[in-house]
C-alpha cells in the first residue's frame, strides 16, 4: 500500500486514523488535521494520522478546545509522539509508528504531510528510519519552523517586542508567547528557536537527499517587513522560516517553496482574530490544492 500520513505539530493532540476509523465524537482527527484528512479520503488517497498528544502516553481523547472522544484504535505509547517534547525523541515515536504501518497495515511508501513543528518531526524521524521501515518520497510541511519560530525567538531573546513596530496583533503574539511556553512545553519551544535550530539543521544532511520537499508558508501579519525574521508571519512562523530560506542546500536539495499570503498557522489563530478556519494552513482549500500537486508531481 502507497499511504500518506499526516503529522500534527507542537501542543498537538492528535488520535491515530485510518481510512475508515477515527474518532467517533467531535473532530474525527483532532482540530489540526480534520479537514486535510478529509480532503484526502474524498480524493481516495490511502491517509493515515500519527498519533500525537501531550506528554509521553495513549491518546484517548482530547477534552481541549475543538477535541474529540471515543477513538476508535489507541495505539501504545512507544508509537506516539510526545508534542510538547524535544524533536529527536518525537522522531523516534515518529519512526516506530512509520515501521508499525508497514508491518501491521501492509504500507509499503510513504509520502508524509506535516504540519508546524512536525515536519521536524518527520525530519528527525528519517534520519532515525534509515532504510528501515517503509520508503519515504515526499514531504510536504504547512508553517513548519525550519530556521526558528516567534515563539522559540522570543525565548532566546532573537525577536523582540521592539521588531513588532507597535503592530498591535503581534504585539500581543509576542507578549503570550512566554507564558504560553511555560504552560504548553516540555521542551519543544527551546527547540523551535533559530539558535537552536541553525546548529540542529547542520546535522541533518544527507537525510533529504531522496526525498522531494514541499513547503508551504503563510503571511498574514504584514504590517511591515523588516525584520525579515519575523516579517511577514502566519501568527507563530515567519514566511522566511517557513520557506526554508536559510537552510543549506546540503541539508534541503529539492525544494518547492509556495506562500499563502492570507493565512494564519492554524485555526487557533484564526480563531483568536475573528477569521475564518479557511484561513488557516491546515483548512485553507487553498493549501489543498498545493498539497494535491505535491503529492502527484
Amino acid at each position: 500500500m502507497d499511504a500518506v500520513v499526516l503529522v500534527s505539530g507542537g501542543a498537538a493532540v492528535t488520535p491515530y486514523t485510518s481510512v475508515d476509523r477515527a474518532a467517533a465524537q467531535g473532530l474525527a482527527a483532532g482540530n489540526t488535521l480534520t479537514a486535510l484528512r478529509a480532503h484526502l479520503l474524498d480524493r481516495h488517497a490511502a491517509v493515515f494520522t500519527a498519533p500525537a498528544g501531550i506528554g509521553e502516553g495513549q491518546v484517548r481523547e482530547d477534552t481541549g478546545w475543538q477535541g474529540f472522544s471515543e477513538v476508535a484504535d489507541v495505539l501504545p505509547a512507544a508509537l506516539t509522539i510526545n508534542a510538547v517534547g524535544d524533536i529527536d525523541p518525537a522522531g523516534v515515536k515518529l519512526a516506530a509508528f512509520l515501521r508499525w504501518l508497514a508491518e501491521e497495515q501492509g504500507v509499503s511508501s510513504v509520502q508524509l504531510v506535516a504540519h508546524s513543528m512536525g515536519g521536524l518531526f518527520c525530519r528527525a524521524a528519517l534520519r532515525e528510519l534509515g532504510h528501515e521501515g517503509p520508503a519515504v518520497s515526499r514531504l510536504v510541511a504547512l508553517g513548519t519552523p525550519w530556521h526558528g519560530s516567534l515563539l522559540g525567538d522570543v525565548l532566546s531573546g532573537d525577536i523582540t517586542t521592539g521588531d513588532a513596530q507597535d503592530d498591535p496583533p503581534t504585539l500581543s503574539i509576542l507578549a503570550a508567547s512566554p507564558g504560553y511556553a511555560a504552560a504548553n512545553s516540555q521542551g519543544a519551544a527551546a527547540e523551535v528557536s533559530a539558535r537552536f535550530l541553525t546548529e540542529w539543521n547542520s546535522a541533518q544532511a544527507d537525510v533529504l537527499n531522496d526525498v522531494a520537499v514541499t513547503v508551504i508558508g503563510g503571511g498574514y501579519f504584514h504590517a511591515h517587513s523588516e525584520p525579515d525574521r519575523l516579517w511577514p508571519h502566519d501568527g507563530l512562523v515567519s514566511l522566511r522560516s517557513a520557506l526554508a530560506e536559510d537552510v543549506p542546500a546540503a541539508v534541503l536539495p529539492h525544494v518547492r517553496r509556495h506562500t499563502v499570503g492570507g493565512d494564519v498557522h492554524s485555526i487557533f489563530f484564526a480563531n483568536g482574530f475573528e477569521l475564518p478556519w479557511e484561513r488557516a494552513l491546515t483548512w485553507d482549500p487553498a493549501v489543498f490544492e498545493l498539497v494535491d500537486t505535491a503529492l502527484t508531481a
